[in-house]
C-alpha cells in the first residue's frame, strides 16, 4: 500500500464587493490552478462568508474540471488505442 498526501492551498482576496479564491495543487510534478470569485449585490448587507463560500467553490469547480481534463488526456495517450 502507498500513501500519499497531496496539498491544496486557497487563497483569498477580498474587498467591499468582490472575493476572490485561487487554489492551487501540485500533483506529481503538474500545477493545477482554479479560480473562482463572487460578487455582493451593492444593496445586500456585507456577509463575507456567503462571498467566501461562493468563490471558494468556483474555484474548486474549475480546479476539478482541470483536474478532470488533464486525466482524460492521459487516459486518451496512455490507454486508449
Amino acid at each position: 500500500m502507498v500513501e500519499k498526501d497531496v496539498t491544496l492551498s486557497i487563497h483569498l482576496t477580498e474587498d467591499d464587493t468582490e472575493t476572490v479564491a485561487v487554489t492551487r495543487l501540485d500533483l506529481q510534478g503538474e500545477h493545477f490552478e482554479g479560480e473562482g470569485r463572487a460578487r455582493r449585490n451593492p444593496i445586500d448587507p456585507p456577509y463575507p462568508v456567503i462571498g467566501e463560500e461562493l468563490a471558494i467553490a468556483r474555484a474548486l469547480s474549475e480546479l476539478h474540471n482541470r483536474l478532470m481534463e488533464a486525466a482524460q488526456d492521459k487516459i486518451d495517450k496512455h490507454l486508449v488505442h
